[in-house]
């Protein structure tokens, strides 16, 4: 079922970038929940550390059909496996929906999107989309933040997509951090990794996504 919304753009390709490893490429185009894939490595804890209403990034406003300087419900949280961070993610819903359709998104508290996600048959998933992310970016920030000093990368490696129920869309981005791709290597993790087979029940625990991948956002 082809969705409204699509989170490509210019710089957020359907298909990951040549240059990046085996294991960036197969977390980046992993489907059903992050979060789960994350919990066939440790115990998985989520912090959050930012909901409010803002203004949505530059490159998120035609992702969510947006007209410039629309506010948005804002939520960001760190995914730690092991008390570690491995994942830092930005999500944003437009203000409206954040009172409606999304509004169970502002009372997750510590608990994953995920639960919203992929427990309803009404929502259906964009095509993911990944890119690298440098200082340029509010996420590459966001993401620093989480990783130590000395680790910090030049870019990071990053996927988003739209979630969409009832007609309103809610873009989910990934930083993944520095941690997760050294886990990975000690692991001797091949794309072919047992984590890729954990899926949360649910209608989009699929890898494919229901979107067609070159869908595109409409006006709201």
């Amino acid at each position: 079922m082809p969705i409204r919304f699509d989170a490509a753009d210019a710089h957020w390709r359907a298909a990951p970038l040549a240059a990046f490893s085996a294991d960036q490429k197969d977390w980046l185009t992993r489907g059903g929940s992050l979060t789960a894939h994350l919990r066939a490595l440790g115990a998985v804890e989520v912090r959050v550390t930012r909901e409010a209403v803002a203004m949505p990034w530059s490159d998120e406003c035609a992702a969510l059909g947006l007209a410039p300087r629309e506010r948005a419900w804002v939520r960001e949280i760190v995914l730690a496996v092991d008390g570690v961070p491995y994942v830092a993610a930005h999500s944003a819903t437009p203000l409206v929906a954040s009172h409606g359709v999304w509004q169970a998104m502002r009372r997750l508290r510590t608990r994953p999107l995920a639960e919203l996600l992929y427990t309803d048959s009404g929502v259906a998933r964009s095509a993911l989309v990944s890119r690298c992310v440098s200082a340029r970016h509010p996420l590459h920030a966001l993401a620093a933040r989480e990783t130590e000093a000395a680790f910090v990368p030049h870019v990071f490696v990053a996927r988003r997509s739209v979630f969409e129920r009832h007609g309103e869309p809610l873009l989910v981005t990934e930083c993944m951090l520095p941690a997760l791709w050294a886990h990975l290597a000690r692991l001797g993790a091949q794309p072919s990794t047992p984590a890729h087979s954990v899926r949360e029940r649910g209608p989009l625990g699929h890898t494919a996504s229901r979107a067609h991948p070159s869908s595109h956002t409409g006006a709201r």
